[in-house]
């Protein structure tokens, strides 16, 4: 038996989750968690949540692999404390870029992180954007995987932009690109990229489509170092794009990014908040959209025992 529902932040997103539990009315649950001197971490619950319907909310940032730990030791805080059930919601999934072996003698990491997870105890991951979405069929729990583009495309109609091109920047973000063109009535083009070891940047090579005197729109679910967006801004420019902008969910921005950003031919970068955005990076190129409504309905939709379909459809839903 479910008594009601509590939302619990971990130390990554605290923003966000205000957020969210502003659009629910209700209160962040209360809890304490610090780092010890020697690096352990310390959680603890300092509210009753037996037969409650716990939502977690962290992001996999930097440090990374402390907050793994601090989501598992937040899991079996609950579940030691007899809540009904976890729900485990990261906006942004960490170490996606592990999600397979392709060369000899390596982890698959995001196997890993999602078996601590299910043995932890979290009875269902909810996420955003996850890429490869394959992830999902890692966990033998429940997993819904939201796309941000409705927010996305909520804001870009109100650009009144015209001859609207969406480009993947690779084939991995191909199907993406295509939910877009749909929603937006645009075309896509398809660019090309080697990627050599270990680098974070990637090179460009070939741009498949038709870009001149339109209004392009560049969509990722992520960007790093932010070369790969500048490269390919740089040869849509070349092409002949009128006005470039950029759609990335999860924006790890640092010091060396915002630098290329100001002298790049992006007009304007869109991100969301799956990730806190520093105030100092914070500019004039950069708008930050707000995944709490797509979080929030989803959260409700899961207590009440709602079906999460309508989430995946046209814009009309969103508020």
């Amino acid at each position: 038996m479910v008594d009601e529902m509590k939302i619990f932040s971990g130390s990554s997103n605290q923003e966000l989750v205000t957020k969210i539990c502003n659009r629910l009315a209700i209160t962040p649950g209360k809890a304490k968690f610090f780092q010890f001197s020697e690096g352990n971490i310390y959680v603890k619950l300092l509210e009753n949540v037996r037969r409650k319907e716990i939502f977690f909310i962290q992001s996999g940032i930097t440090p990374v692999n402390d907050l793994i730990m601090e989501t598992l030791f937040f899991i079996d805080a609950f579940k030691r404390s007899s809540a009904a059930s976890v729900n485990l919601v990261l906006p942004f999934f960490p170490y996606t870029k592990g999600d397979k072996k392709d060369e000899p003698r390596v982890s698959v990491r995001a196997k890993v992180v999602s078996e601590i997870i299910e043995a932890t105890g979290a009875d269902r991951v909810l996420t955003i954007d996850l890429q490869p979405p394959q992830i999902q069929g890692f966990f033998k729990i429940p997993v819904d995987n939201l796309y941000a583009m409705p927010v996305f495309c909520k804001h870009l109609n109100s650009l009144n932009l015209s001859d609207v091109v969406i480009v993947a920047p690779d084939f991995g973000a191909a199907k993406m690109a295509d939910n877009f063109a749909y929603e937006l009535n645009a075309i896509v083009a398809l660019g090309s990229k080697v990627r050599h070891g270990y680098r974070e940047t990637a090179e460009i090579t070939h741009l498949i489509g038709e870009v001149e005197g339109k209004d392009v729109i560049i969509v990722d679910d992520m960007i790093i170092s932010g070369g790969t967006l500048v490269a390919i801004g740089d040869l849509l420019k070349q092409k002949g794009a009128r006005k470039i902008l950029a759609c990335i969910t999860h924006a790890v921005i640092n010091e060396d990014f915002m630098e290329i950003l100001e002298n790049s031919p992006i007009n304007q970068l869109i991100i969301t908040d799956t990730l806190p955005l520093k105030k100092e990076f914070r500019h004039k190129k950069i708008t930050q959209l707000s995944v709490a409504p797509l979080l929030s309905d989803a959260i409700s939709s899961i207590h009440n025992g709602d079906p999460l379909s309508k989430l995946f459809k046209p814009i009309d839903w969103i508020s």
